[in-house]
C-alpha cells in the first residue's frame, strides 16, 4: 500500500499548530480594527500615520458637519445595534439551550438501548471478528460531542456578531476618509469572523477525537462514530439561528420598506422610520451569526461523513492516524492559504475606486482557490499511502491518493464556479439583474416574473457543477470521495465567510451614516461597499448550499452503510413513498418560514404606522421614534415562529426511521436533498436579484439606471415591492434549507443503530 511521508507526530503536530495560527491572526486583525477609535480623541497624534491610515486622526467632514457630534452619534447607533442583537441571541440560546438539553438526552435514551443499555462489550458491526466497545459507550460520547458541536456552533455565531457590531460604525467613519479605507475595516472584520469559526471548528473536533481515543483505543470505528455527534449539535443550533436570525431580519426590513419607502416615501435607514434599528440589528443576527453557524455546521458534518467513513476503510483498519486525519489537514492548510490571501486584500492592493471594491472580494475567491489546489496536492502527496482502500458499500475499493486528490480539487474547483455563476446572476453589474431592473418599468407584476424567472434559470449551472462533481469523486473514491469534496468546497472557509461577512458589516456601515446624518458623499460610499456586499452574500449561500448538497450526499452515504442497507431500490413502495414525502419537506419547510416572515412583518408594519400616525413631530423629525418597540416586535415573533420549523426537520427523521424504518428513511432523505438544493439555490439567487436591481436604480451609475430612478419613481417603487417580495426568500427561507437537508441526513446517521434495531414498527405488526 505504500508508506506515509507525513510521520504521526508531524500530523499531531501540524493540526493543533494551523489552528493556533488561525486564532492569533483573527485577533490580529480585530486589533487592527480597534485602531479605529469611536471617540473623538483630539490628542490622537497626526503624524502616527501608518500604511492604510490607521492612527491618523479622523478628518472632519467635507461638509464642515461637526467632527465630535458625528463620532458620538455613530457610537450611540453602534450601541443600540450591538446591545438589540446581544439580547436576542441570549434570548435565542436560551430557547435552543433548553432543546439542547432535551436532545441530548434523547440521543443518550435512543442509542443506549440498542443494546438494552447493556455494558458488556459487542462484535464490531462492519468486522464481526472483533469486539468493539459497548452501545451504550457510544450513547454517552455522541451526546457528549453532540453538546460540543452545539456550543461551538453557539460561541461561532456570537463571536462574528460581536465582531460585526463592533465594525460597522468604524467602517461608516472610515468612509469619510475614502472607500479603500472603509473597505479594510470591512474586510478585516469579516476575516476576524472566518479565522475564528474556522480555527475554533477545527481545534474543538481535533481536541475531542484525542480525548475520545483515551477510551476507544483501538475501537477506531467506535471512537468515529460517536464523533457524528459533532456534526449533528452544529447543525442543530445552526437551523435555530438560521431560521430565527431570518425571521427576525426580514420581519424588521419588510416593516420598514413597505411604511417607510413605499408609503413615507423616506430615504432606507431613515433616522425617523421606528423599525430602522431593528433592522439593522436583523443583518447580524440573521446574516452574521445565522451563516456562521451555517457554514460551521457545514463543515463538521463534511469532516464527520469523511471521519466515519475512513474509520472502516484501510485506514481506520490499519490504524493509519495520519491518512486518518487527512480531513482534517486539508482543513489545516486551508487556514494558512486563507491567511495568505487575506493579504492580497487588505496588504498588497490597496483599493482607491468604487469599481475595484467587487474585482477585489472576487480576487480573494480565485486566488483562494488556485492556492488551496496546490495544497491539497501536497498535502495528498505526504499524508496518504501511494495506494489504500475505501469502504464503498460492504466492499473495499482501492484508491490511488492522486485520485482522492481530484476528489477534493474537483469539490473546490465547483465551489467557485457556483460562486461566478451566483454573482453573475445577482450583480447588478451584468445583464440579468439590469433585465430584473428594466422590467420593473412596466410595474412590480413584471419584476416579480422576471425575477422568479431568473432565479429558476441560476439553478443550472450549479446543479451541472454538484453533478459533475459527484460523479467524479464518487467514482474515484466512492461515498469517501464526496465527502472529501464537500471539504474542498470548504476548505477556503475562512475567506467565503469574510467575504461574507463583509456585506452585512457594510450594510450596517450604511444604515448608521444615514442615521448620523452624514453626507450624501459618504452615503454613496458605503452604497457601494453594501451593493458588493450583497453580491458576496450571494456568493457565500451558494457555496453552503453547494457544499450543503455534497455534505448531506456523503452523510447518507454513511448512513446507508451503518444501517447496513444494500441498496436503496425507489421502485419499492417503503422507498418511494419516502422520496416523494421528502422531495414535499423542503417546500413544507418554506411554507411555514415564509409564513412566519410575513406574519412578523404584519405586525411590524402595524406598529411603524402606528408611531407615524400618533408621535407628533416623527416624520417632520423633531421627535425619536420608539425604536425598543419595534425591536421586541422582531425578537418576540423569532422566537416563537422558529420552534415549528424546527420541530419539522427535527422530528421527521425520527418518526419516519421509528414508524417506517431505514429503507423508508433513505428514500426521505434523497427526495429532500434532491428538491431542497434546487429550491434553496433559486430562491436565494431571486431574492439577491431583486434587491441589487433596486440598488442598481437607487444609485443610477448609469444612463439606463437613471432612466428608471431616481428614488421614489415609479420603476423604485415596483423595485422596492420586488426586494420586499425578495427578503424572505434569500435571507430566510433560502439559506434555511441547506441546513435542512444537512441535519436530517447527519440525524439519521447518528440515530442509524437504533432505527436499524427498533425501527419499521408499522411494518412490524
Amino acid at each position: 500500500m505504500g508508506a506515509v511521508i507525513l510521520p504521526d507526530l508531524g500530523t499531531e503536530i501540524l493540526i493543533p499548530v494551523c489552528a493556533v495560527i488561525g486564532i492569533i491572526f483573527a485577533l490580529f486583525q480585530w486589533f487592527l480594527v480597534a485602531k479605529v477609535k469611536l471617540t473623538a480623541d483630539r490628542d490622537a497624534s497626526p503624524n502616527a500615520a501608518g500604511k492604510n491610515g490607521y492612527n491618523d486622526y479622523l478628518i472632519e467632514e467635507e461638509e464642515g458637519m461637526n467632527d465630535h457630534n458625528v463620532v458620538l452619534k455613530c457610537a450611540e447607533i453602534q450601541n443600540a445595534i450591538s446591545e438589540g442583537a446581544t439580547s436576542f441571541l441570549f434570548t435565542e440560546y436560551k430557547y435552543v439551550g433548553i432543546f439542547m438539553v432535551f436532545f441530548a438526552v434523547l440521543i443518550f435514551v435512543f442509542l443506549g438501548s440498542v443494546e438494552g443499555f447493556s455494558t458488556s462489550h459487542q462484535p464490531c458491526t462492519y468486522d464481526q471478528t472483533k469486539i468493539c466497545k459497548p452501545a451504550l459507550a457510544t450513547a454517552l460520547f455522541s451526546t457528549i460531542s453532540f453538546l460540543l458541536g452545539g456550543i461551538t456552533s453557539l460561541i461561532s455565531g456570537f463571536l462574528g456578531m460581536k465582531i460585526a457590531t463592533y465594525a460597522n460604525a468604524r467602517t461608516t467613519l472610515e468612509a469619510r476618509k475614502g472607500v479603500g479605507k472603509a473597505f479594510i475595516v470591512a474586510f478585516r472584520s469579516g476575516a476576524v469572523m472566518g479565522f475564528l469559526l474556522a480555527a475554533n471548528g477545527l481545534l474543538v473536533l481535533y481536541i475531542t477525537i484525542n480525548l475520545f481515543k483515551i477510551y476507544y483505543g483501538d475501537d477506531w470505528g467506535g471512537l468515529f462514530e460517536a464523533i457524528t455527534g459533532y456534526g449533528l449539535g452544529g447543525s442543530s443550533m445552526a437551523l435555530f439561528g438560521r431560521v430565527g436570525g431570518g425571521i427576525y431580519t426580514k420581519a424588521a426590513d419588510v416593516g420598514a420598506d413597505l411604511v417607510g419607502k413605499v408609503e413615507r416615501n423616506i430615504p432606507e435607514d431613515d433616522p425617523r422610520n421606528p423599525a430602522v434599528i431593528a433592522d439593522n440589528v436583523g443583518d447580524n443576527v440573521g446574516d452574521i451569526a445565522g451563516m456562521g453557524s451555517d457554514l460551521f455546521g457545514s463543515y463538521a458534518e463534511s469532516s464527520c461523513a469523511a471521519l466515519v467513513v475512513a474509520s472502516i476503510s484501510s485506514f481506520g483498519v490499519n490504524h493509519e492516524l495520519t491518512a486518518m486525519l487527512y480531513p482534517l489537514i486539508i482543513s489545516s492548510v486551508g487556514i494558512l492559504v486563507c491567511l495568505l490571501t487575506t493579504l492580497f486584500a487588505t496588504d498588497f492592493f490597496e483599493i482607491k475606486a468604487v469599481k475595484e471594491i467587487e474585482p477585489a472580494l472576487k480576487k480573494q475567491l480565485i486566488i483562494s482557490t488556485v492556492f488551496m489546489t496546490a495544497g491539497i496536492a501536497i498535502v495528498s502527496w505526504v499524508a496518504l499511502p501511494s495506494s489504500f482502500t475505501i469502504f464503498n458499500f460492504g466492499v473495499q475499493k482501492v484508491v490511488k491518493n492522486w485520485q482522492l486528490f481530484l476528489c477534493v480539487a474537483v469539490g473546490l474547483w465547483a465551489g467557485l464556479i457556483i460562486g461566478f455563476v451566483t454573482e453573475y446572476y445577482t450583480s447588478n453589474a451584468y445583464s440579468p439583474v439590469q433585465d430584473v431592473a428594466d422590467s420593473c418599468r412596466t410595474g412590480a407584476a413584471t419584476n416579480v416574473i422576471f425575477g422568479l424567472a431568473l432565479g429558476y434559470k441560476s439553478v443550472i449551472v450549479p446543479i451541472f457543477a454538484i453533478a459533475v462533481s459527484i460523479f467524479v469523486s464518487f467514482s474515484f473514491a466512492a461515498m469517501y470521495g464526496i465527502a472529501v469534496a464537500a471539504l474542498g468546497m470548504l476548505s477556503t472557509i475562512a475567506t467565503g465567510l469574510a467575504i461574507d461577512a463583509y456585506g452585512p458589516i457594510s450594510d450596517n456601515a450604511g444604515g448608521i451614516a444615514e442615521m448620523a446624518g452624514m453626507s450624501h458623499r459618504i452615503r454613496e460610499r458605503t452604497d457601494a461597499l453594501d451593493a458588493a456586499g450583497n453580491t458576496t452574500a450571494a456568493i457565500g449561500k451558494g457555496f453552503a448550499i453547494g457544499s450543503a448538497a455534497l455534505v448531506s450526499l456523503a452523510l447518507f452515504g454513511a448512513f446507508v452503510s451503518r444501517a447496513a442497507i444494500t441498496t436503496v431500490d425507489v421502485l419499492t413502495p417503503k422507498v418511494f413513498i419516502g422520496l416523494i414525502v421528502g422531495a414535499m419537506l423542503p417546500y413544507w419547510f418554506s411554507a411555514m418560514t415564509m409564513k412566519s416572515v410575513g406574519k412578523a412583518a404584519l405586525k411590524m408594519v402595524e406598529e411603524v404606522r402606528r408611531q407615524f400616525n400618533t408621535i407628533p413631530g416623527l416624520l417632520e423629525g423633531t421627535t425619536k421614534p420608539d425604536y425598543a418597540t419595534c425591536v421586541k416586535i422582531s425578537t418576540d415573533a423569532s422566537i416563537k415562529e422558529m420552534v415549528p420549523p424546527g420541530a419539522l426537520v427535527m422530528l421527521t427523521p425520527l418518526i419516519v426511521g421509528i414508524l417506517f424504518g431505514v429503507e423508508t428513511l433513505s428514500g426521505v432523505l434523497a427526495g429532500s436533498l434532491v428538491s431542497g438544493v434546487q429550491i434553496a439555490i433559486s430562491a436565494s439567487n431571486t431574492g439577491g436579484a431583486w434587491d441589487n436591481a433596486k440598488k442598481y436604480i437607487e444609485a443610477g451609475a448609469s444612463e439606463h439606471a437613471r432612466s428608471l430612478g431616481p428614488k421614489g419613481s415609479d420603476p423604485h417603487k415596483a423595485a422596492v415591492i420586488g426586494d420586499t417580495i425578495g427578503d424572505p426568500l434569500k435571507d430566510t427561507s433560502g439559506p434555511s434549507l441547506n441546513i435542512l437537508i444537512k441535519l436530517m441526513a447527519v440525524e439519521s446517521l447518528v440515530f442509524a443503530p437504533f432505527f436499524a434495531t427498533h425501527g419499521g414498527l408499522l411494518f412490524k405488526i
